[in-house]
């Protein structure tokens, strides 16, 4: 019989086989492409020394096509828990050393077994995905296993945070647990995601494409949508998520972390108030009153590069964290499209979901009108952000800065729509359109009478823009709560959340909704 001491050097050896996982040769392959191991990036992203593991001596079960003869510990997954500035958070990391990350029904089971527990005792969950795709020697049990996975993020969201980190290669039905997630980071040159690879589609549609030029990050960013941010290397796409998760709860029962403000809550920036070009049509970027507003300037935007003409991301305003929502004046003058409005209206309900309240700065023409727009089905991607807004019950403030022009003027966070406190600069203009195009249609009669057409559009333009295309109009029915001085904005929206710190407002009972998808 084996002695103490004897044990327990089996098990430390056993714990640097798990630790080495596919082995010495493999993990320098890993190296030689830039790319670090499952348990170094585990190293990076949590608080050094906190990482717990779980079933490190798992290995696969199946028996089939040589299998038998090769069982690794960890089957090709590194599971545990650990914390992020002092937070627990649970993680899988997959090991593209093993096997090439492919996901067994062991390997599944490991990564369920960390959601389930995350799901109950109420903490994140950061997947770091690197994997060949289904073990195919396992066949259908490996599919099971995707599904298994799908389930528990489905049930997961809303309830607690979910981060996708995609490390490297993500392809086939992997691809279906980051799309579900929160929030997707990719590493630029190293990671893609896609369902049929450019084998298959060159097969099928003959089209030659490789990896990058079909799921990398630049496309995830720019072109689909999919992914929120890409970084350029993988330590950063690790600092991202543990700045992302900053600014996010520990699930949807309690608040997003507060920290103590540096920036004074009662500043001013008198640059706000000669930041609004006086021509109407002449854009600026929105950008700059974001970071004039927020704390520190410091302003985390998710999906910078796709549908650019909204802008969406995290700050604080008197250390609280907020979403911001704003149109891009310098991107289709900010007009909302299918792609805003889904990129809206996703981040909306993200924030919703976990507690965080809403500032929307508001400078909208209208939706952008066009046969493309139409036939693609704006009417229902609009209508999602429309939903969205109308269901948040989290504090939301908005700030018109210039335009609030139509049906857009509704959906973003109006006073119809149960926002809570709406405040306009003077130079916002809130009216069913443009000054110009409705003197055209209410007056052209008038004008087409006209002896000198030119001088009447200009006066009845003027008489119009007086009368109608001002914010005291709204203020007056109530529909904007105060039109207040630029620079003052900061001071007047810190007051507003502290106000509206305690506010309860809830939805009808109901299973749930049927969001216009």
């Amino acid at each position: 019989m084996p002695t103490n001491r004897e044990q327990i050097d089996r098990l430390l050896a056993l714990r640097e086989q798990a630790r080495l996982g596919g082995g010495a040769a493999r993990i320098e392959q890993q190296h030689a492409k830039g790319k670090l191991t499952a348990r170094e990036r585990l190293d990076l992203l949590l608080d050094p020394g906190s990482f717990v593991e779980l079933d490190a001596f798992v290995t696969h079960r199946a028996t089939d096509f040589g299998l038998d003869r090769q069982r690794i510990l960890g089957d090709g997954v590194v599971t545990g828990h650990g914390s992020i500035d002092g937070r627990l958070v649970f993680v899988f990391s997959q090991d593209f050393t093993v096997f090439g990350g492919s996901l067994s029904e062991a390997h599944a089971e490991k990564i369920c077994k960390v959601m389930d527990l995350a799901m109950r005792v109420g903490a994140p969950v950061i997947g770091l995905n690197d994997s060949g795709g289904a073990r195919i020697q396992e066949g259908v049990v490996s599919l099971g296993g995707y599904a298994d996975i799908f389930l528990r993020n489905t049930l997961a969201s809303g309830v607690i945070p979910q981060i996708s980190l995609i490390m490297g290669p993500c392809a086939g039905g992997a691809v279906y647990s980051p799309a579900i997630t929160d929030v997707t980071i990719m590493v630029e040159g190293t990671s893609y995601m896609f369902v049929t690879g450019p084998d298959v589609v060159r097969a099928v549609t003959h089209e030659d494409v490789d990896r990058e030029q079909l799921g990398g990050a630049s496309i995830h960013t720019q072109v689909s949508g999919v992914a929120h941010l890409a970084a350029p290397d993988e330590a950063s796409a690790l600092a991202t998520a543990r700045r992302i998760l900053a600014h996010l709860p520990q699930n949807n029962l309690s608040e997003p972390p507060r920290v103590a403000g540096r920036d004074p809550a009662d500043r001013r920036d008198p640059e706000l108030d000669t930041l609004i070009p006086d021509e109407p049509n002449k854009p600026y970027d929105m950008h700059d009153v974001i970071r004039r507003i927020v704390d520190d300037g410091d302003f985390l935007e998710l999906q910078p590069a796709w549908a650019a003409n909204i802008i969406i991301g995290f700050a604080r305003l008197d250390g609280r964290s907020v979403g911001v929502v704003a149109q891009q004046p310098s991107v289709l003058a900010g007009a909302l499209d299918i792609d805003a409005s889904d990129k809206a209206a996703r981040f909306v309900r993200m924030c919703d979901s976990f507690n965080v309240p809403l500032l929307t700065i508001e400078d909208v023409p209208g939706f952008l009108p066009g046969v493309a727009q139409e036939h693609g089905g704006i009417i229902r991607h609009g209508a999602k952000l429309l939903y969205a807004y109308c269901e948040a019950t989290v504090p939301k403030v908005t700030v018109i800065t210039r335009k609030a022009y139509g049906g857009a003027y509704d959906v973003m966070s109006s006073k119809h729509v149960r926002g809570d406190i709406n405040l306009a600069w003077p130079t916002a203009r809130i009216a069913v359109m443009g000054v110009e195009g409705a003197v055209n249609i209410i007056f052209r009669d008038q004008l087409e009478k006209a002896e000198d057409r030119a001088a009447e559009l200009a006066r009845l333009t003027a008489d119009y823009e007086s009368t109608f295309a001002n914010p005291y109009v709204a203020a007056g029915r109530g529909y904007v709560d105060d039109v207040i001085v630029p620079s003052e904005t900061r001071p007047r929206i810190i007051a507003a959340f502290a106000m509206l710190e305690g506010k309860r407002d809830r939805n009808p009972a109901r299973k749930h909704g049927n969001i216009p998808l």
